[in-house]
């Protein structure tokens, strides 16, 4: 996963590829584990399921309004794991497994088949490695849920994750992180998942709120958050999670993951603190809500660029993308009127996009970044362009597919009268708060 083709290769000094993730390492080398890669693989594994339960349940859940609490986090929650158990099925083979082409793998691992606990990626346990991709395949799925919230039904949200992973999931992962993957073949730079994982989610939350519709009341009745400070309690439980989910695509205890580290701090606590300066100069006090808002969007945005970039770099990267996905969701989004409800767009697929192609920018050594003397700007910047596009398209497409199959077979929409209660009663029987 930890995609530095061209821009790291000269950190280990190696071939030109040297900076390959593990599993793209020279076959002929004999596999060993290493316990402190494993051990530190094991923990990220950990980090990055705590971004979802309970991180993104109770920041999502918070925003919401409180009728609606329970039905957020169990969308979240039920969306996960039915993703987990999707991937061990075929998303792993889809993704990472042996044959197939640029863009999608063969189906020799279906079910884990050959995999045992002696089996060796990298310098790691296969199955640790397997556990590793399968939360960030679990949490991408739940992210694109924050633009439906509040209207959609529970079962369409379980047929949509199913028919979205396979063809929209599965197959980018396979194309930008896998060896024989196109974007991987061309050079993307994708540390850790700005387009596999946010520009996706983004723009599917997007495609997937035009279709659903707009909630009932908006954009003229007010539908503040109910609760900040659970919001702001997920917003810390993202930000620590999120080291095992860029710190650890490194796939090992090394400089590398260090990098990924010291970035992930910097670009996210810039973020935090220019997205209140923008609400300032916008006329606005700096709240709480922007603050949070604007250290998920350094997440997203330092994410392609955690090991492709300085830490000055990663500042720099962190504040654009604040100051543009603020924008995005205060003026773009009321200016088009489309109802992503909790802005899942606006900060995860702009940021997502600004951090993938800023990340073409902020690897040259020139500006402080790990790439090699030899590193073009330019030509770096029309294979992210190319990249982001392609999810751009790939994600719509299968967006439209998976909302109109889930709506033929649930009805994809609550009923009128069960918006109006709540989805926490009408759709599962019970309150958040009693």
């Amino acid at each position: 996963m930890n995609r530095k083709i061209l821009c790291g290769a000269g950190a280990l000094g190696a071939s030109l590829f040297a900076a390959m993730p593990a599993w793209a390492q020279d076959a002929a080398a004999t596999p060993t584990i290493d316990k402190g890669d494993t051990a530190w693989m094991l923990t990220s594994t950990l980090l990055v399921f705590l971004m979802i339960l309970p991180g993104l349940a109770l920041f999502y859940g918070g925003l919401t309004r409180s009728k609606n609490m329970l039905s957020t986090m169990t969308q979240i929650g039920a969306a996960a794991s039915f993703a987990m158990l999707i991937w061990v099925m075929y998303g792993y083979t889809m993704a990472f497994g042996d044959g197939g082409n640029a863009f999608v793998a063969g189906f020799g691992k279906a079910f884990l088949k050959g995999i045992t606990p002696d089996s060796v990626s990298g310098t790691i346990p296969e199955y640790v490695f397997v556990c590793f991709q399968m939360t960030f395949a679990a949490i991408t799925i739940a992210l694109v849920l924050g633009s439906t919230v509040e209207r959609i039904k529970f079962s369409a949200v379980m047929v949509f994750a199913a028919i979205w992973l396979t063809i929209v999931y599965f197959p980018i992962a396979h194309m930008v992180w896998a060896p024989t993957g196109y974007f991987f073949g061309l050079g993307a730079l994708d540390y850790a998942g700005g387009t596999v994982v946010h520009i996706n989610a983004g723009v599917s939350a997007l495609v997937a709120a035009l279709i659903l519709g707009k909630r009932k009341g908006y954009p003229n009745e007010p539908m503040p958050p109910h609760s900040l400070t659970l919001t702001f309690v997920g917003t810390g439980l993202l930000w620590v999670g999120w080291f095992g989910f860029n710190a650890g695509s490194a796939l090992s205890a090394n400089g590398a993951a260090s990098l990924a580290m010291i970035n992930t701090f910097v670009a996210t606590a810039s973020a935090g603190l220019f997205w209140m300066l923008a609400e300032r100069l916008a006329g606005h006090k700096g709240s709480a809500l922007g603050f949070c808002s604007g250290v998920v969007a350094g997440l997203v945005a330092v994410t392609p660029a955690a090991g492709n970039s300085g830490p000055f770099g990663a500042i720099v990267l962190g504040a654009v993308a604040s100051i543009i996905c603020f924008f995005a969701v205060s003026k773009l989004k009321p200016m088009l009127g489309y109802d992503d409800a909790l802005d899942a767009f606006g900060v995860h697929g702009i940021g997502g996009i600004v951090g993938a192609i800023g990340t073409g920018i902020v690897c040259s050594p020139a500006l402080g970044g790990p790439g090699k003397a030899d590193f073009s700007i330019g030509s770096q910047l029309v294979i992210q362009f190319e990249a982001v596009l392609a999810t751009i398209v790939i994600s719509t497409i299968g967006t439209v597919v998976a909302i109109y199959v889930a709506k033929a077979v649930t009805g994809l929409r609550v009923a009128p009268e069960v918006e109006l209660e709540g989805l926490d009663i009408g759709e599962h029987g019970e309150r958040a708060y009693n």
